[in-house]
Formats: structure tokens, C-alpha cells, sequence
């Protein structure tokens, strides 16, 4: 019985390491996790949505970098398990509409991201993120409203966003003069 239930396991980690890399959308749906439409995964969900992923709501247009961590629950918690038996800390994770989650960034238990926000990379969220706004850091501060950041990329853009593949590599190759 325990052999059935380590092949199953060892089966069950290889399918999802695989089907995570190559649909992360589909092995996040598959596993649990509620999304809303047009959600993107840029890089393999397998092991982003931790140990609770039905506890993760995702709304419309959210746009999810490499190695992104959504956390659901209090490891900490473990440590005093012996002394009280039921201690468990865990809470859901909401993020709204139109949401973009930069590289490496954690979401920690209990927060709910309002909707058009923009969250850095690298950023640990452990407090709501209010609508409208961009944070990053560590722990995650409000960087300034998603409107003024709207104001300072349109004036930097290399209007080349509508561009797709190897046509935006080739004007943005032109661009910055590189050759090879």
C-alpha cells in the first residue's frame, strides 16, 4: 500500500511538473485555482500556488511572472502543534481585475489586490493592496497610484507594445543598433 501510494505521489509530481510548464493556466485551473478570463502565466506554475490552491482567486487580465509564490497558510504555526493540536492559520488570497505581479513576488495569507494594480518584482505583499495602485518592497509599500505611473510610461514608450515575437525583436534590435 505505501509503494502504490510513493509511485502515486512520484506520478502525480511528474505529470504536474510537466503539464505546469507546459499550460501553467491549465495545471493552475486543474489543481484548484479560481481564475477569472484572459489570465496569464508567463513561466511554470507547478509549485506557485502552494498547498492550498483552491484557497487563490484570481479575477480577469491578471498577468503573473516567473516564480511568483502565492502562500495561503502559517508554517510557523507548526512549531507549536505539539503544545495546541488545532492551531492552523490559514487564509484566501484574492486578486482582482486587470493585475500584473512582477518577477519573484510572494503573496502572503489573508491579502485581497484590489483591481488595476501593479505589484514589483521581487515585492513580499502581506497587507491588501489598495485599487489603483503600484507596490513594491519588502514588505510592500504603496510606490504611487497606477495613474501617475500611466503618466511616466507613456512618455518613455517605444511604441512597439502592438508588436509580437520576432517582428518586435527586429525593430527593437534597429532601435538600440544591435547587429548580431
Amino acid at each position: 500500500m505505501k509503494i502504490f501510494h510513493l509511485i502515486n505521489k512520484l506520478w502525480n509530481k511528474i505529470i504536474g511538473s510537466i503539464y505546469g510548464k507546459l499550460s501553467p493556466v491549465g495545471y493552475a485551473r486543474w489543481i484548484g485555482v479560481n481564475m477569472g478570463k484572459n489570465v496569464r502565466i508567463y513561466g511554470s506554475s507547478y509549485n506557485m500556488f502552494g498547498t492550498e490552491p483552491w484557497c487563490i482567486t484570481l479575477g480577469d487580465n491578471v498577468h503573473i511572472t516567473r516564480d511568483v509564490l502565492f502562500i495561503c497558510h502559517d508554517g510557523g504555526s507548526l512549531l507549536f502543534r505539539n503544545e495546541i493540536p488545532d492551531l492552523e492559520i490559514t487564509a484566501p488570497i484574492t486578486v482582482g481585475n486587470n493585475v500584473y505581479i512582477g518577477v519573484r513576488s510572494i503573496l502572503l495569507r489573508g491579502v485581497n489586490v484590489g483591481d488595476n494594480c501593479i505589484i514589483a518584482a521581487g515585492s513580499v505583499v502581506s497587507k491588501d493592496v489598495m485599487t489603483g495602485s503600484v507596490v513594491g518592497g519588502v514588505p510592500a509599500k504603496l510606490i504611487k497610484p497606477i495613474e501617475e505611473y500611466k503618466q511616466g510610461i507613456m512618455s518613455k514608450s517605444l511604441h512597439l507594445g502592438h508588436l509580437k515575437g520576432k517582428e518586435k525583436d527586429k525593430e527593437l534590435r534597429k532601435l538600440f543598433k544591435y547587429n548580431s
